[in-house]
């Protein structure tokens, strides 16, 4: 099945990109990516994809091209080059080489303002833009089952729909206006904060208060305390899995762009304020490479390091005071 005839274009082949790419190839879709991970394109290379040398390589010639970098920092530098003239010996930019009338597809979580101002810079350039986050991680990236929230306009939502289809079984086309899909991720991923830090504290909690954490933590996947994010991130740091897929440092960015959205709507969410800055202070203790279920073994390192301030207060002995 081939559903573009040129090849679909990624810059950017890390946890999500490369499971993207790949379900592609599966499909019999011709794939090119360029990274500066050597490994993760030699492992493209291996599924048939083609490996290009620099991100203008990558997009000519290519209807569709995928951002899934990590910030708006490396999709700018990544879109529109490093340099600010033609010419200055600096490596242009990939939206200067694609063909006219070609689409790209900004799935980095970043601010909405940014998603904006990208936007209308490739517009002027006669170019299309999806602004596509996602969600669910790499395992149902590489499966078709992730979520893409997708902000475009309809004639671009009618062109790559099957395309969007075969990626993502959680399809949600947000209207028109670019920086919804943003908008609408980090809202999730405040959420996604305010949920694992919960768990994180409360699983520290079972565990400090003799519980088979284990087996608390099955009591809550089928009461109302479940969270997918809290049950998977936490069934996984109770097998000792910290094997990266979602690096602390994503979550942390990404809670920190949310605060920073509702700021400038002139709210502040005080949960996410919360877990936002709890994830601050795990990546200031070196957290931020780790895979975010560690957010248990954080939590558990600072009432450890609180010795006795983080002990439950003895019961009080003899009878109870009167009144």
């Amino acid at each position: 099945m081939t559903l573009l005839n040129t090849p679909v274009a990624f810059i950017g082949i890390g946890n999500m990109g490369l499971a993207m790419a790949l379900r592609l190839r599966d499909a019999g879709q011709a794939v090119r990516v360029c990274d500066i991970d050597m490994a993760r394109c030699a492992e493209a290379a291996a599924a048939g994809a083609v490996v290009a040398g620099s991100p203008a390589q990558v997009a000519t010639g290519c209807a569709l091209l995928v951002i899934a970098v990590v910030d708006a920092a490396q999709t700018e530098a990544v879109l529109f080059g490093d340099g600010q003239q033609p010419g200055d010996g600096r490596q242009p930019g990939a939206a200067a080489a694609l063909p006219p009338g070609a689409t790209v597809m900004l799935c980095p979580t970043i601010a909405p303002a940014d998603v904006a101002r990208f936007a209308a810079r490739l517009a002027a350039a006669g170019l299309g833009c999806i602004d596509a986050p996602m969600s669910g991680g790499p395992a149902r990236a590489r499966d078709g089952t992730m979520s893409l929230m997708v902000a475009c306009a309809s004639p671009l939502w009618a062109l790559h729909e099957p395309l969007l289809r075969h990626l993502a079984a959680r399809l949600f086309h947000l209207g028109p206006r670019p920086g919804d899909g943003a908008r609408t991720k980090l809202v999730n991923n405040l959420l996604a904060a305010i949920n694992l830090a919960g768990a994180a504290e409360a699983i520290a909690l079972a565990q400090r208060l003799g519980l088979d954490a284990a087996q608390t933590l099955a009591v809550i996947e089928q009461s109302s305390g479940q969270s997918w994010v809290g049950s998977e991130r936490m069934a996984r740091a109770l097998a000792g899995d910290y094997a990266p897929r979602a690096h602390t440092t994503l979550l942390a960015k990404d809670s920190a762009l949310a605060l920073g959205m509702a700021a400038e709507a002139g709210v502040r969410p005080l949960l996410g304020a919360q877990a936002g800055a709890m994830f601050q202070a795990a990546l200031a203790a070196g957290y931020g490479p780790r895979d975010d279920a560690s957010m248990l073994d954080w939590v558990s390192q600072q009432w450890a390091a609180a010795g006795s301030a983080a002990q439950p207060h003895p019961a009080p002995s003899g009878p109870p005071p009167p009144g």
